[in-house]
């Protein structure tokens, strides 16, 4: 019988790793090298304070402690990247640029030579990344750092990844630590192999390479992937650099991560229903997880006509209860799909980037105040109004410029502290996808056709995941105007390689999985209509009420644009009906069918726009097919025989 390893040590035993020789040289010579053995301690040193030395009981409103992540830049001296302030109920961390309070959508660049469709660095600096990566260890060689041990994805996968930052953006250590996890510095395993991936981090770059803006590069071997990042704003390097590692690791396995929130809805009578909701960035994803947000008198307002200012509610005695599986990234690993015919997936992270921007007041999502103005732990809060010392308070945000508050406020939220919260693998009953519509009508003439529900084929599911519409007004990163593609998967701003290659392996996970169905979630307008996320969360209640997404034949009307799929007749919900206004967008006397078949137009152009590129060798026949189908606009029959599935029941 074999005798268990003992635990390593990371800080005196992380020669015996196998790490690659250049993170040795590092590690090897920085002057300190701190590996925390609690969270808190990564918020002590957030601060620039020792271990244990702050009170973070939430009574203590005497510590008005700041500190600033300054470094010495070249020819422009002490730069504040970020400043750190102790909060009664955490840390509130503030960027004096404006332009790293969100992810900027052109961060990613690839440094190595493996194949992508992404900017490399050579193309877009002129040189190869080399030199500049050598720089970039010499001068971590020269700070005292900070090192979090942790896993890219779920812990029994066992994808062993490092974050090596200095000690002087230790806030950073911490956002990392609640968003992926962190293995104590005395409680690394002894078989921990670097599988997943090391993340740098060298802020001053950003201002002697790079002009001032977020560069974050990825270079990729055969073992694991390596991600050096000049900001830091946690987006696109603690929160999707980590995606990227775990896209990276299923594009050579034969999987993949996706982009998506998923939770368990149980009825009042006690049925429950998997729901896994998709899209781009802004598109519901977090949404799908909150409670319905109610009128003062307890009314669902379902929306508000921009044209009449007419408004329609619902009265829906009790919701549904949720319990919240993923929030933004779950791992489709074959290890949780065995023998199954739906998808299976479990949670990518270990806690949750909240984006509240939606919270303009108090009582806005009375469980989300509550958890973040008193939990049981100090949380860390990005872009947020603060009085050292005071509480940190999620409707409170930072402004960008006088009278124009910040657009990407977050709460980063260890998932363990979330309600209802499932642990492990889950089977999906219906994938959902959420796009972003813009109000739509004679005088806004745009795409905002989606009405509140609609029946996707599997073949129609997958056209949409590889169009992936960022849609209308996309709160989370720079640039977001008009009509565009977040890309395959609408992940693909974090993936490296090839686009092709993740169009195949979604193709894959939607034919090995047609006993869980698809549908079409529209969120802000739905024509002429404000809905916000109602759309969604009404949609949630009654499909969770009917159980599944399977119709007969007499429920469901095909939607005058094919690739909307189909659209139910009525939604009944506690016996109240959805007026159709809010199904059939072309039945708005505000738009009519001249301004709907504006809109269908525009998502055709679009689609064909975006899918043309798929078209190469690598493409998977059948995808091939599909694609074709949609080239030469296919009907409703077309495309559920491209991948046989039962349309209707019985």
């Amino acid at each position: 019988m074999d005798t268990p390893r003992q635990p390593l040590h990371f800080a005196q035993d992380w020669p015996s790793l196998g790490l690659p020789a250049h993170v040795i040289e590092v590690l090897s010579a920085a002057p300190s090298l701190a590996v925390a053995e609690t969270r808190e301690e990564l918020l002590d040193w957030a601060l620039g304070r020792a271990s244990g030395s702050t009170d973070w009981s939430p009574g203590n409103r005497e510590d008005k402690g700041e500190f600033e992540a300054a470094f010495e830049v070249p020819g422009m001296g002490r730069v504040v990247e970020a400043v750190v302030t102790k909060a009664r109920n955490g840390l509130a961390v503030n960027f004096p640029d404006p332009r790293m309070r969100r992810r900027d959508p052109d961060a990613m660049v690839i440094g190595d030579k493996l194949p992508t469709d992404k900017p490399t660095y050579t193309e877009r600096f002129g040189e190869s990344f080399d030199k500049t990566r050598q720089k970039t260890l010499d001068w971590l060689k020269t700070q005292d750092l900070v090192v979090v041990p942790f896993y890219a994805g779920p812990a029994d996968l066992g994808y062993g990844a490092l974050l090596i930052c200095p000690r002087q953006a230790a806030f950073f250590a911490g956002a990392l630590a609640d968003l992926q996890g962190m293995i104590p510095g005395s409680q690394v395993p002894a078989g921990f192999k670097l599988s997943g991936g090391v993340i740098f981090i060298a802020p001053p770059f950003r201002h002697t390479h790079y002009d001032g803006k977020q560069v974050v590069v990825h270079s990729r071997c055969e073992t694991h992937q390596e991600i050096y990042a000049y900001n830091l704003y946690p987006g696109p390097s603690a929160k999707k650099g980590v995606y990227s590692l775990l896209l990276d690791i299923g594009e050579r396995e034969g999987w993949t991560t996706n982009h998506c929130a998923a939770v368990g809805v149980v009825t009042p009578y006690d049925n429950q229903l998997v729901i896994m909701h998709e899209g781009a960035s802004g598109g519901g994803k977090s949404e799908m997880t909150e409670h319905i947000h109610r009128m003062e008198d307890g009314r669902l307002l379902i929306g508000k006509n921009v044209v009449t200012g007419e408004e329609r509610t619902l009265v829906l005695p009790e919701a549904c209860h949720l319990h919240p599986m993923a929030d933004d990234m779950a791992c489709a690993h074959p290890h949780y799909n065995e023998g199954q015919t739906k998808l299976a997936i479990r949670d990518a992270e270990a806690g949750w980037f909240v984006r509240v921007d939606h919270i303009k007041r108090y009582g806005t999502d009375p469980h989300l105040e509550r958890l973040c103005l008193h939990p049981d732990r100090p949380l860390i809060f990005l872009n947020h109004y603060i009085v050292p010392g005071g509480q940190c308070l999620i409707w409170e945000h930072i402004e960008d410029a006088p009278g124009k508050p910040c657009t990407n406020p977050r709460v980063i939220i260890p998932r363990d502290m979330v309600e209802g919260i499932h642990t492990g693998p889950v089977q999906i009953n219906i994938r959902s996808f959420g796009v972003r519509c813009p109000p739509t009508h004679k005088d806004s003439r745009q795409y905002g056709i989606v009405g509140m529900l609609h029946i996707l084929s599997p073949a129609l599911a997958w056209l949409w995941r590889l169009v992936a519409p960022r849609g209308h007004a996309n709160p989370s990163i720079q640039d977001s105007k008009g009509m565009q593609s977040e890309g395959v998967g609408s992940y693909w701003a974090f993936a490296t390689g090839r686009r092709v290659d993740q169009a195949n392996l979604l193709l894959r996970q939607i034919v090995e999985n047609t006993d869980t169905r698809h549908v079409l979630i529209p969120n802000q307008y739905i024509g002429a209509w404000k809905v916000g996320f109602m759309a969604e969360w009404v949609a949630r209640e009654y499909l969770a009420r009917r159980g599944s997404a399977r119709f007969s034949r007499e429920q469901l009307v095909e939607s005058p644009c094919a690739l909307l799929g189909y659209v139910p007749k009525q939604i009944k919900v506690e016996g109240s009906l959805i007026p159709p206004v809010f199904l059939h967008v072309g039945s708005q006397l505000e738009g009519g069918a001249e301004v709907y078949e504006d809109g269908a137009r525009q998502w055709q152009e679009f689609f064909k726009r975006e899918l043309t590129p798929f078209m190469t060798p690598d493409l998977d026949p059948l995808g091939r097919k599909i694609i074709q189908a949609c080239l030469d606009d296919a009907t409703q029959e077309d495309y559920w025989k491209l991948i046989p599935h039962q349309i209707f029941k019985g």
